[in-house]
């Protein structure tokens, strides 16, 4: 059970501790911010970087899956390598190797380069995921604010992804776009020395693992690969409805400014979801948390194929809040499954299969839209997400059973 004091994860800690828990919290909360800022600027930069450099679409895409692809395909290793230097030396290195990048991309003279420079971008973001929340998690004990904390962590990142790409719309207004990248690149660098500057000297974990090891020490193989399963539909649902809600818009009569009114709508709404739900998850659990988000998804997604557009407007705030809230419930979940030592790699797995699972959903259900039609598309998105019920009954289970085994 949440003990009520979960709310305010300081105030029963002796001052040194807090000190730690709130040190990590913010450099936590400081690189998921910068790291999600950078990795969605792309999206800002790749119709410049088409006409500077007169890439082919097939070229763009290669662009955002080097970066992206990369990201997702070293956070295991990522997790592996922090058991060897550290996790601090580790995310402040990935930190710094992607401000580099970035200063390399402000430097690009075309294809090749900014390819270089965008995987190495990847290779530094990679390690922020895995090593960061369980960073958060370890610091803060479960059932002492451990999923409260990242539910504000994972609000952090959200923050990030709208405030560094609209910084670097307005830079454009005035300075060039190599000026405006390499700005980021400092960015990048100057977030490395916060975290130098935050961070404990040692491994934030050791201050709290023999009280979480308590708590987490029953691993659960099943219990994870159900959860696993439930981020990775989740995510794919959630891309999906992303990729065909601004052709969903259009056929109801929206324009340019209309659809980024409601995408703008749809992401404030998601990040005040994650926050939100990670701290309902808390107090009523991960199951009916779950159960809630993903049934309010499911029937505001169907809404939105029958609604005029004024009603779809109005309800996309509340259905970013669905869309994206289940997700905070997730990441709160993983600490619980795994032991103190596996927790990073458990992360590691767990946000390489989201990330897995929504690149590749607008590819497949983009043909699906393509065979059916953007109606049925869309109502199939909303049925799939329906399989997340009963997986998180699965997982439900699968926390409670070493209290069984306890008592």
């Amino acid at each position: 059970m949440t003990h009520l004091n979960s709310e305010i994860p300081f105030q029963d800690a002796p001052p040194a501790e807090a000190s730690v828990r709130r040190r990590s919290l913010i450099a936590a909360c400081s690189a998921h911010a910068v790291h999600d800022g950078l990795t969605d600027l792309i999206y800002v930069l790749l119709p410049i970087w088409q006409l500077q450099f007169g890439l082919s679409y097939a070229q763009i895409g290669l662009l955002r899956g080097a970066y992206s692809g990369t990201m997702a395909s070293f956070q295991l290793l990522a997790s592996r390598a922090a058991k060897r230097w550290g996790r601090t030396r580790m995310l402040i290195g990935g930190t710094l190797l992607t401000g580099v990048a970035y200063l390399l991309a402000g430097q690009a003279g075309g294809l090749v380069m900014l390819l270089l420079a965008l995987m190495l971008g990847g290779l530094g973001a990679s390690t922020q995921h895995p090593l960061a929340s369980s960073m958060v998690s370890d610091t803060f004990e479960a059932g002492g604010g451990a999923k409260e904390a990242l539910s504000q962590y994972n609000f952090a990142g959200d923050i990030g992804k709208t405030l560094v790409p609209a910084m670097v719309g307005l830079l454009l207004t005035v300075v060039s776009w190599r000026a405006s990248v390499s700005l980021m690149g400092l960015l990048g660098l100057a977030a490395a020395g916060l975290l130098w500057w935050l961070m404990p000297a040692r491994n934030g974990s050791a201050v709290h693992l023999k009280k979480s090891a308590n708590v987490s020490a029953h691993d659960s193989v099943g219990g994870l690969r159900a959860l696993l399963l439930t981020g990775v539909l989740d995510s794919a649902v959630r891309m999906g409805f992303l990729t065909f809600l601004p052709f969903l818009l259009t056929n109801k009569g929206a324009g340019t400014a209309g659809i980024g009114l409601a995408l703008a709508l749809l992401f404030v709404g998601g990040a005040f979801g994650k926050l939100l739900c990670g701290y309902l998850g808390a107090r009523i659990g991960m199951m009916k948390t779950v159960w809630l988000t993903e049934s309010m998804t499911a029937l505001l997604i169907v809404s939105a194929v029958y609604l005029p557009l004024t009603g779809v407007m109005v309800m996309l705030p509340l259905l970013g809040l669905a869309l994206n809230g289940t997700s905070s419930v997730l990441y709160g979940v993983v600490p619980d499954l795994s032991s103190a030592e596996k927790r990073e790699h458990a992360f590691a797995l767990f946000y390489t299969g989201t990330i897995g699972g929504g690149a590749l959903a607008p590819v497949v259900f983009g043909r699906l839209g393509d065979a059916t039609g953007i109606a049925l598309a869309v109502m199939t998105l909303a049925a799939i997400l329906l399989l997340t019920l009963p997986l998180s009954w699965w997982v439900q289970r699968a926390l409670d059973r070493p209290a069984h085994l306890a008592g």
